[in-house]
């Protein structure tokens, strides 16, 4: 995922900030409705956002929403979208060689994880092996695998709290590429509480599938 640097959304909704009973809404029209936090451009307004938020975002603006904190989105590299062509091709390529009944989706995709208002994220690759789980808006609940392709300014988010919201919300399986380090860490929820690292050079085993094994040495994405 990328995020870039902070601006301005002269556009965007307004914020409603819940303090007990009471809402308080603020405008954005000035560089002061943004902050800093763990490598992302987070807008001021501590946890009040919701869903509604991020539908009411102008057309063309990504942003993602964490224990109701909102956090913008920029376009990826070309690096970036490089990979995920390349492992969605391949994943997508064994789920149609065995028929198997999973969908694959790359984002933009939206994935309400926790199946409430105050979390909603679109991670790069979705596989998702419940079909009732999806619907016209995304997907209901946590998919089985997710994988996050990192840049520099999303590293301690996808790193740290995402590994804790995807745990929690019962993702079985969650990578996380690193085209800096040219390393994926696995973590198999399912199986195993400590994740695994590998360089891009090993045949990485997938966890929710019996024989999918990837290369990343062996992907265009240079």
């Amino acid at each position: 995922m990328e995020v870039g640097k902070p601006k301005e959304w002269e556009s965007f909704p307004e914020i409603r900030e819940v303090k007990g009973s009471e809402e308080v809404r603020e405008t954005k029209s000035t560089a002061e409705t943004m902050r800093r936090k763990d490598g992302f451009t987070m807008l001021k307004g501590g946890k009040g956002y919701t869903i509604a938020d991020i539908e009411a975002l102008p057309e063309g603006e990504r942003a993602e929403l964490i224990d109701g904190e909102l956090f913008r989105m920029d376009a990826p590299t070309t690096v970036h979208q490089q990979l995920l062509m390349e492992l969605a091709f391949e994943i997508k390529l064994y789920i149609r060689d065995r028929k198997g009944k999973c969908k694959i989706l790359p984002a933009p995709f939206g994935v309400r994880i926790k199946r409430d208002e105050r979390n909603y994220v679109e991670p790069d690759i979705s596989v998702i092996c419940d079909r009732d789980k999806l619907d016209a808006k995304g997907c209901q609940g946590a998919p089985d695998w997710m994988i996050e392709i990192v840049s520099s300014s999303s590293r301690k988010m996808d790193y740290e709290r995402k590994v804790q919201l995807y745990r929690e919300a019962g993702a079985r399986e969650y990578w996380i590429v690193d085209p800096e380090t040219e390393t994926v860490t696995v973590y198999d929820f399912a199986s195993c509480p400590d994740p695994e690292q590998y360089p891009f050079s090993d045949r990485i085993k997938v966890g929710i599938f019996e024989n999918l094994w990837l290369n990343l040495s062996e992907m265009d994405f240079a």
